[in-house]
């Protein structure tokens, strides 16, 4: 453990030896350690301390290109053509270039978060103090920060124990930075694992980010029955005044809630957020409401609803202020990540913030104090909700049918659309006052905007969608379970042996941003069928809002129909962005508490027996920012495999096996010490699937491991066979390279599998006790 350095300075001393003056004394960190368990070879890894385990994985997937840009435009040499094995003006290739831009992107991604960590760490010390003890589980935690004992090699106690977490987080992404300049790496290989580096980094901060604010924000602790909280416009009290939130730092917003609770107005004020901050005001307060995802920005503040609106970082539209002054919603920012060019009005007085924003002289402003911030939105909210009167831009249907009847055919607003949606069409039959084909949009819609940019005729395109379904959109009343926060240890020990020998045919964790291919249906869809199929499945972020946001036919929820614990079958929220942290922390758990694996600063072996052992897949069906890349780079790392939708090909790049190059498929077998076939287990680290379909079989697949036992791998084969004839036709035509021996095969799919396994000359395999670390089988045979 460590505390934070201390200065101070003596004016005049006088002792038996001399007397001295101005004397300045600085104290460095204080170290103690209370850790009986054995410090592995990595604490604090540098760029390159992992690079071997790096480039293992490199070499079994390699990364396939899919250059975005064919230019190179980061230096004043110019624009650099790269293609046809060209070189740039400083020598390097398109491979390395692409990779160049991958790592930039993870490092904006694991900035964002360590930033937010920084941050909300920093208030927190403010507010409770650094000796404020960790307790991220009232029962069943022991290992309470999993990422941060197995990368720095400490366990932290109290919040002070986290800073030197950060200062290590803070100087690798500077380092890898550094990396980036022109001039500086050249390999394309080495860029990659120095993605993987800033992913290991991004868990890092993210882990600290939430035990901080579980410790001291009293959010549930690795509570599996964790309350249902209200999603959907439709159960907001729109006859209240209504403040909604937006953003991912959930200091302001509890302070919102906190001032609310003080002068006693809990049913006098509705609460409402969007994206991270939205769950985690839940996680706090039990009146709070999730309205949408982050794609529901445009549609909730187009509405009228808000009466403030309070932003903070990250995943914030940079037009809400626009936005916001369309309706006459006051905007107040909180965080100088994202000031918008506002005036400071933190050492205002509050009443005089308010009275500016209630008369409309001031429409939005910068308050940097949350305290501050949360009483004058309150104070605003209640003053302008009556004057307001929900002023909405939307649009009468009257209205829409003269908007559509200037639309020019031009097509520019399909072309702008990242899912190709049919909208020219839809509002050629708006005109002639046919708005079904408007309604059938509403869905798969992801609310970026880009086709009214796009609109020669400045036709506010999202609006008449919006119109089109406008009871719909009112009504939405839908439910998501509160952030649970990390897996218990307890719930590790039940399914860890499961889990490990495929009883349990694996954890499927949907996380990221609301990019969706065809709206977020599909991700319920697919959270539902992995969980009747007994897959442990977690969500966080926008996507445990969006798998909230449909109901079966019963009416339910995925929430309401499947448990909230970390079993076969349970549906798992951890909470929001910054709670990834522990989806990566319950993989580590299993070789750690399960298989009695070092975890101390061993990230090596810890991640060889993720990869080999623990049937684990990440799906980020809508990624879109930087920071669901560095997020996926963190999985990466583990040898955990992330399968993204269509729109994860902008990422520019895979990581994809050949599972016809059979030479890249041994493992080292810790009981002989050979090297034996293993079979193409999971086949792909990183996979772009073009539909809903190609993604639930490819999942199903990539959860298979080398160390699977006959019962665990026949578990495995018989959902990936029957999601492939379900869903794509036909038996899967590479399931021979799946099956080792007649164990593996389902007993319901014998006959057929059999007579696959001959048409393509089967033979039988061993099953290894799977490494790709000589030193493990040197170590074992010791």
């Amino acid at each position: 453990m460590s505390r934070k350095g201390v200065n101070f300075s003596i004016r005049e001393l006088d002792s038996d030896i001399a007397r001295f003056r101005d004397i300045s004394i600085s104290i460095g960190a204080i170290h103690r350690d209370t850790w009986n368990e054995k410090i592995g070879p990595t604490p604090f890894p540098s760029l390159s301390a992992l690079r071997s385990w790096d480039h293992t994985l490199l070499a079994r997937y390699k990364p396939f290109y899919m250059p975005f840009c064919d230019l190179c435009c980061l230096c004043t040499y110019g624009k650099c053509d790269l293609t046809n094995h060209k070189r740039g003006a400083c020598g390097i290739t398109m491979p390395a270039q692409q990779s160049r831009i991958v790592l930039i992107a993870a490092c904006i991604g694991a900035a964002t978060h360590i930033g937010h960590s920084r941050e909300l760490l920093n208030h927190l010390i403010e507010t409770s103090g650094r000796d404020h003890p960790i307790n991220v589980g009232d029962v069943g935690v022991e290992v309470e920060a999993p990422v941060t004992r197995l990368v720095c090699g400490i366990r932290p106690k109290t919040l002070g124990d986290l800073e030197p977490v950060l200062d290590y987080c803070e100087n690798q992404v500077t380092q890898l930075l550094a990396v980036t300049h022109t001039g500086q790496e050249g390999s394309s290989l080495d860029f990659e694992s120095k993605v993987f580096h800033a992913g290991m980094i991004d868990q890092l901060g993210m882990e600290v980010a939430d035990i901080a604010q579980i410790s001291v924000l009293n959010y549930p602790r690795a509570d599996p029955e964790s309350p249902l909280a209200d999603l959907g416009l439709g159960t907001v009290d729109t006859k209240k005044p209504v403040i909604l939130v937006i953003g991912h730092n959930v200091v302001p917003s509890t302070a919102i809630i906190d001032y609310i609770r003080d002068q006693g107005l809990q049913s006098e004020v509705e609460v409402t957020g969007i994206c991270c901050t939205a769950l985690d005001i839940t996680r706090y307060s039990p009146r709070a409401k999730v309205i949408g995802p982050i794609s529901w920005q445009l549609r909730y503040i187009r509405s009228g609803m808000p009466d403030v609106i309070v932003i903070d970082e990250q995943c914030v539209r940079t037009d809400t202020i626009l936005e916001a002054a369309k309706v006459k919603s006051p905007l107040i920012a909180t965080n100088e990540k994202n000031c918008l060019g506002l005036p400071d009005r933190t050492r205002d007085p509050v009443d005089e913030i308010v009275k500016g924003f209630v008369d409309g002289s001031v429409p939005a402003a910068l308050i940097l104090d949350p305290e501050k911030a949360g009483e004058v939105a309150v104070m605003t909210a209640r003053s302008v909700a009556p004057k307001r009167k929900k002023h909405s831009a939307e649009i009468s249907t009257e209205d829409l049918q003269k908007l559509a009847r200037k639309c020019t055919q031009c097509m520019l607003c399909r072309r702008a659309c990242p899912n190709d949606l049919p909208i020219a069409q839809a509002i050629k039959a708006a005109a002639g006052g046919n708005l079904s084909l408007l309604d059938e949009l509403y869905d798969d819609c992801v609310g970026c905007g880009r086709c009214e940019s796009a609109c020669t005729q400045k036709l506010p395109v999202h609006s008449l969608i919006l119109a089109a379904t406008d009871e719909k959109t009112r009504c939405a009343s839908y439910c998501v379970r509160t952030g649970r926060g990390p897996i218990q240890d307890t719930e590790i020990r039940k399914v860890g042996g499961p889990i490990v020998l495929g009883e349990i045919p694996g954890v499927v964790a949907f996380v990221g941003c609301a990019n969706f291919p065809k709206g977020s249906r599909e991700v319920a869809e697919m959270c539902a069928e992995f969980a009747r199929r007994r897959y442990i499945v977690c969500t966080s972020g926008c996507s445990a809002i969006s798998a909230g946001m449909y109901r079966d036919e019963d009416g339910k929820t995925v929430y309401e129909q499947f448990s909230g614990a970390f079993e076969a079958g349970g549906i798992v929220n951890v909470g929001s962005c910054v709670a990834n942290a522990h989806i990566a922390g319950a993989a580590i758990k299993i070789a750690s508490i399960f298989a009695k694996r070092p975890l101390r600063g061993n990230y090596e072996e810890i991640a060889d027996y993720v990869h080999n052992r623990v049937g684990a897949v990440g799906v980020a069906w809508g990624a879109m920012s930087q920071k669901a890349a560095a997020i996926a780079a963190g999985f990466w790392r583990l040898g955990i495999p992330v399968v993204v939708g269509p729109h994860g090909t902008k990422y520019r790049r895979m990581l994809l096996g050949r599972s016809d190059r059979k030479e890249d498929w041994y493992v080292y077998d810790a009981r002989s010490g050979e090297k034996v076939y293993a079979g193409p287990a999971p086949e792909h680290l990183f996979f772009a699937a073009e539909t809903k379909e190609e993604a639930m079989v490819m999942i199903a697949k990539l959860a298979m491991r080398p160390n699977d036992t006959g019962k665990g791998r026949a578990n495995k084969l018989a959902n990936y066979i029957d999601l492939h004839k379900r869903l794509v036709g036909g038996i899967p035509p590479d399931v021979h390279l799946f099956v080792r021996n007649t164990a593996d095969v389902p007993l319901t799919m014998k006959d057929e599998v059999i007579a696959h396994l001959k048409h393509h000359d089967w033979q039988e395999q061993p099953i290894p006790d799977p490494t790709l670390l000589p030193r493990l089988v040197h170590a074992r045979k010791e």
